[in-house]
Formats: C-alpha cells, sequence, structure tokens
C-alpha cells in the first residue's frame, strides 16, 4: 500500500458540532447548514488566531492600555502612543507647550504605532490633570490638529465651541463601593431606558450626579431592575442623541466628570440595579475636527475606504471589522466601559445596519434566503460573536442586547450553535406595529389575531425584550403612544376630576396596552423614561430649528408627583405591573398559549405562568362572561379598571372565582368582563 506520508497533526480547532444546534431546532434552517457552520469556523478560527498571537481575547482587548497618555512608574513620565501607520508625522500639543505644533514629535515605530515620552522631572509642572491636549498630524489630507483616539476625556471650549482632550489624572482615584454587587444572570431584565442630559425637568443639561441622586430612586421605586443609558460616549453635536460618536473612551464631558458618571453606577449599583449603555460600534462621526476619520491621513484607517465606508442615511461612517487593529480598537472600547465604569452590560445599536452591505435600507426580510446570502458582512459576525464572548468572560452576568429589525436568526444563540451571542433581542416591530394602528384603525376596529401575532411571534430559544415605547417615537416627527391616543387634550383635561372622553379613552388604553405587551411579547421589558406615566409631547434637542431651545429635552417629574393629575394613576399601574411581573416569575416563563379569542365582543384570554390574562378591548362591559381555561380556584391579582389606576372601579377585586364544568367537557371561568379592561387571574387551588 501506497504511503500517504506522515499523519497531519490534529486540528487545534475544536470539532464543528454535529447536527449543528440552531439547524436541530428549526428544520428549516437546513439549507443553510453549510454557511451556518460557516459562522462557526469563522469565529473559532478567530479566536484561535487571537490567542497565537496575544495569549487570550481579553489580553487582546488590551489596545487602550498601549495606545492613549499613560504613566510610566518605573521610567517616572508619561508615555503618548497613537496608532497612525499612513502618517507623516505626528506631534504632540497642549496646555504644556503653549500649543507648539513643532516641539513634541512622536517617532514611528515599525507597526504603525507613533510615541512619546514626557519625563516627570521636565513636565510635573505643565503636564498636568486636566491640561488640554492636541496632536497634530502631518499626513496625505494636510496638516490638522485631531483628537487622540484612544483619550479619556475631551471637553470643549465654551467660547470658541472647539472640543480638545484633556489629560485626565485625578490625585484621588474614585474608590468604589459596589465590590458585592452581582446580578443574576438568568433574571429577566426590566429596563428603564434613560438620557442623562434630558431627565431634569429643568431646561438645560442634567448631570451624572443629579441623574444617580434624583431620578435612580425613581427607577428603583417603579421595580425595574436595570438601567440603560444612551448618550454617554462623547459626541460632538448633543442633538444626535448620542449616536454619533466622536470619541470612544469618553463619558460625555457635558454631564460631568468620569468620577462623576463613576458615582453614578456605583449608586446604581447600591440600589440593586445593573447599568447597562448604550454601544455605538455601527458608525462613528464623520468630522474630521473631533472623530476617527482621516485621523492619519487616509481614508481606510479605522473605517472602509471609498463608498463601502460611507453610510448615506445615517451621514456617518463604517467601520472596517475585518481590520485586525480596528477589531482591537472597537473590543478595547468593551473592555474598558465594563472595567473603568462597572457597567454590566450593553445594548448594541444598529445591528441591522452592521449585518449587512444594504444596511437593512428598503429590505423587508421575508425569507430565510436573506439572512446567508451576498449581502451579509462576514467580518461583522465574527466581531458581533467576539464581542459577546469578551463580555460574558469580562461579567458572567452581563446583558447583551441586539438592536435588530432584521430577525437574524441566532442573534440570541451562542456562537457554537452558530449564533452571534447576544442574551436578548429588541422586539423592534412591537411599538412600530402599536403606532401604526393606533395612527390608521380605530380601536373598535383592531384585529385581535393580528395583535396575537405581532407580540407573540418570536424565534424560539431566542430571547425578546418587549416594549410598547423607546426614545424612537417621542422623537420629533412621532409621538408616544399616549400623546398619540389623547394629544391635544392632554394639555387641558387631566385633572382627576375631569372625565373628558378622549383622555378616559387614552388612559384605559394606554394601560392596556402595556399590560398586553409586557405580559405577551417576550422574556424582558423596556420602558423610555417618562413614558411610564404618559409623557405628554415630544423630544426635540436644543438646534437651529428651535432656537436651541430645551424646551422639549426635559422630563416634566411634576406632571406624576402632581395629585390632582392622572398621570399619577398610570405610573402607579405601572409600578404595579412591573411589580407583579417579577414577583410572578412572569418573563421567565414560557411564551404565552392562546385561550380564547372572541372578535365579536373584542376579547382575547391568554395563559402564562399559570396566571390567566384577559383583555377586554371592547366598548361594551359583559356580565358573566365566560371563557375556557384550566380548572381551579381564581383571584383576581391584577386590573388596570382600578380606581388607584385612574379607572372606575368595576370589579370586585375580594371575590373568589371558580371554573365550573360545562356540557362540552370544558372548564370555564365567569367573570364581569369591563370595557376597556386588562385583568390578571392567578389560581389559588387546582
Amino acid at each position: 500500500m501506497k504511503s500517504t506520508g506522515a499523519p497531519k497533526p490534529p486540528s487545534p480547532l475544536p470539532p464543528l458540532p454535529d447536527p449543528i444546534p440552531m439547524v436541530a431546532d428549526d428544520p428549516w434552517l437546513e439549507p443553510h447548514k453549510g454557511e451556518l457552520a460557516r459562522r462557526i469556523r469563522a469565529y473559532d478560527e478567530a479566536l484561535l488566531q487571537i490567542q497565537k498571537e496575544y495569549g487570550s481575547l481579553e489580553d487582546f482587548a488590551l489596545l487602550h492600555r498601549e495606545l492613549g497618555i499613560h504613566w510610566d512608574a518605573k521610567k517616572k513620565g508619561w508615555w503618548y502612543r497613537e496608532w497612525a501607520p499612513s502618517a507623516w508625522g505626528l506631534s504632540l500639543m497642549g496646555d504644556f507647550n503653549g500649543w507648539n505644533r513643532e516641539s513634541h514629535p512622536l517617532a514611528r515605530r515599525d507597526d504603525g504605532v507613533w510615541e512619546l515620552f514626557l519625563p516627570h522631572a521636565e513636565y510635573a509642572a505643565t503636564f498636568t490633570h486636566a491640561s488640554r491636549v492636541k496632536v497634530h498630524v502631518n499626513g496625505q489630507n494636510g496638516r490638522r490638529d485631531r483628537i487622540p483616539a484612544c483619550i479619556t476625556r475631551v471637553v470643549q471650549d465654551p467660547q470658541t465651541m472647539d472640543f480638545s482632550g484633556q489629560v485626565w489624572f485625578p490625585p484621588q482615584a474614585y474608590e468604589w463601593r459596589d465590590g458585592a454587587f452581582t446580578a443574576d444572570g438568568k433574571e429577566p431584565l426590566f429596563i428603564y431606558e434613560a438620557h442623562v442630559g434630558m431627565a431634569q425637568e429643568r431646561e438645560g443639561l442634567g448631570t451624572y450626579r443629579e441623574f444617580a441622586d434624583i431620578i435612580l430612586p425613581r427607577i428603583k421605586a417603579l421595580g425595574y431592575n436595570t438601567v440603560q443609558l444612551m448618550a454617554i460616549a462623547e459626541h460632538p453635536y448633543y442633538g444626535s442623541f448620542g449616536y454619533h460618536v466622536g470619541n470612544f473612551f469618553c463619558p460625555s464631558s457635558r454631564f460631568g466628570t468620569p468620577e462623576d458618571l463613576k458615582y453614578l453606577v456605583d449608586r446604581a449599583h447600591g440600589l440593586g440595579l445593573r447599568v447597562i449603555m448604550d454601544l455605538v460600534h455601527s458608525h462613528s462621526v464623520k468630522n474630521l475636527a473631533e472623530g476617527l476619520n482621516q485621523f492619519d491621513g487616509s481614508d481606510d484607517q479605522y473605517f472602509h475606504p471609498g463608498g463601502r465606508g460611507i453610510h448615506e442615511g445615517w451621514d456617518s461612517l463604517l467601520f472596517n471589522y475585518g481590520k485586525a487593529q480596528v477589531r482591537r480598537f472597537l473590543l478595547s472600547n468593551v473592555r474598558w466601559w465594563i472595567e473603568e465604569f462597572h457597567f454590566d452590560g450593553y445594548r448594541f445599536d444598529g445591528v441591522t445596519s452592521m449585518l449587512y452591505f444594504h444596511h437593512g435600507a428598503y429590505t423587508a426580510f421575508t425569507n430565510y434566503e436573506q439572512y446567508f446570502v451576498k449581502d451579509v458582512d462576514w467580518d461583522v459576525l465574527v466581531y458581533l460573536q467576539l464581542a459577546n464572548t469578551l463580555l460574558h468572560r469580562l461579567k458572567p452576568w452581563g446583558a447583551s442586547i441586539c438592536e435588530d429589525m432584521s430577525g437574524m436568526p441566532g442573534a440570541c444563540r451562542p456562537p457554537r450553535d452558530g449564533g452571534l451571542g447576544f442574551d436578548y433581542r429588541l422586539g423592534m416591530g412591537i411599538p412600530d406595529f402599536w403606532i401604526k394602528l393606533i395612527k390608521e384603525r380605530r380601536d373598535e376596529d383592531w384585529n385581535l389575531r393580528e395583535l396575537w401575532h405581532q407580540v407573540t411571534n418570536r424565534r424560539w430559544k431566542e430571547k425578546t425584550i418587549a416594549y410598547c415605547e423607546s426614545h424612537d417615537q417621542a422623537l420629533v416627527g412621532d409621538k408616544t403612544i399616549a400623546f398619540r391616543l389623547m394629544d391635544q387634550e392632554m394639555y387641558w383635561h387631566m385633572r382627576v376630576d375631569d372625565g373628558h372622553p378622549t383622555i378616559e379613552r387614552g388612559v384605559a388604553l394606554h394601560k392596556l396596552i402595556r399590560l398586553f405587551t409586557l405580559a405577551l411579547g417576550g422574556e424582558g421589558w423596556m420602558n423610555f423614561m417618562g413614558n411610564e406615566f404618559g409623557h405628554p409631547e415630544w423630544i426635540d434637542f436644543p438646534r437651529e430649528g428651535n432656537g436651541w431651545s430645551y424646551k422639549y429635552a426635559r422630563r416634566q417629574w411634576s406632571l406624576v408627583d402632581h395629585p390632582a393629575l392622572k398621570y399619577r394613576f398610570l405610573s402607579a399601574f405601572d409600578a404595579s405591573l412591573i411589580h407583579f411581573a417579577s414577583e410572578s416569575g412572569l418573563l421567565a416563563a414560557p411564551g404565552a398559549r392562546e385561550l380564547h379569542i372572541d372578535e365579536t365582543n373584542h376579547v382575547l384570554c391568554a395563559e402564562r405562568a399559570n396566571r390567566i390574562f384577559v383583555f377586554n378591548w371592547g366598548l361594551g362591559s359583559i356580565f358573566d362572561y365566560r371563557f375556557a381555561c384550566p380548572s381551579g380556584k381564581y383571584r383576581l391579582v391584577l386590573c388596570s379598571d382600578d380606581a388607584v389606576f385612574g379607572g372606575h372601579g368595576r370589579v370586585d377585586g375580594k371575590l373568589d372565582y371558580f371554573t365550573q364544568r360545562e356540557a362540552d367537557g370544558n372548564d370555564r371561568l365567569s367573570i364581569y368582563c369591563t370595557s376597556r379592561t386588562g385583568m390578571v387571574f392567578q389560581r389559588v387551588e387546582g
């Protein structure tokens, strides 16, 4: 027998799972098992390559400890390093040298990193904490003053409006008090989405410390267990809502210092609240003065060159996720916020835009082929897998949430299943559905089958964050659910003693929509700040078109605190809803089971977590309303019509309800089914 040579060494890669778990769970994925295997293998290969070169994924994500400004205890001085492979020359400038663009040049290393050492003995009096710096870059696009890419503090001059980096080595490090804080990684998330700057009632900028001391106690009292913070990374234009990031390692100085942000997270942990942040790795601001655009003079350093690097719809730039140094930069950013500020996870923004070359624009995702064709960016798949792996290694209870409207299969499955590794996906179709429904149809014309399908339709084994509305539905050009339902009547008829029919309808439907969505829509819940009490009007950040006004970039807490206004009823219902869902284990239970849909009377009944949910969307109240359900004795545990929630108190919450076996052999419950009411019954005996 002819020799085939020496035996091949075993592959260092783990064997592919057989069968691939996603295919085993969903036979419709069978035609795409080859591409799912490729996803797994691409992730395995990327991880192996990182381990060979850097030892571990965690060590790979330490670029921020190399680049930027750092104290060297052995040499007694500061290093400044910058990755700028195509630049012709770099010089550090700032307060320390009178902003001289030539006196402190950096030396280039073979790997494209430039560096400069400033001895403490020579610069102790000038290179000081809070002194301002920039780097002067000479490159193909000319000579420009830039902000160091990994700087950890950026401030804006109030007179010139120019942004500069700051040397940030406070004389006393922040003393954390959250050492004992942990979270249950399996506990469902009840997320309070918030924006620090607009969280205060006054017309102006809120601060990290105000949010910590004033807003966090409100969130805790409502029963939420997680705070999701928007607009944390520094962004040159406030009105971008934080989604045009310029400086990825800087907490926005608009709201305070880095120590103030640490105080916020520390205070939240002291209240038992997790804190996650909006992580914007989907694109970057195209500004030359404040961002990374053409930093070293080329157009392909951090971003794709040419048209592929431009997001036309967002007027921003797109990262090249396949470039090793860009991956290091972004993964180091994932590590930075967790370690430096103790964040407990991320909501990854704009994942749909990242995943597809067409960015999801004008695309209706109607079949599986669209998730496995040439339009998918494989470099992005691998980056997201690595980012989620890193997050969960650094913080096992950390939560990662995928903002994807395409429904990419496997987004919330582990990489070794063929997935991307997220814990949750946002149920983005639900709020869009509610707003469209309210805008286009009278509630008496709503189709209950359609409601059921839209709210319950989600992928098996992939957890969903359900929500009725986020900040998106509150921005200028749109309206919140409360404002859609009640509009200008909210200005005049929200007093407790005012029975205006528009307000009566709006308050009832607001509660009913929230109960319906939370109970049936997912394995987590999210609310944007103020929506829990039906905050009126819209969000509009200061801009030239409104005279740079903060009037609509704030939250009017006095409305919910006023005892004579109905906002407090909506808030009370929201708090009871969250406490009920948390205590009952509702969101940890399997999805809801349909019990009864009555299109004639507009009544829908469902079961989840051994509770019976009854939703009467109709205009009529029905005595002795009967529907099939598991046999037993039931008690009413939540009713949106209770007077304490601004309802009419038509249902007696002290009664016991017993199923009765009827002639057709089914057990049925008989209730007083009041109009525009949501009710929850709990079985107390079998």
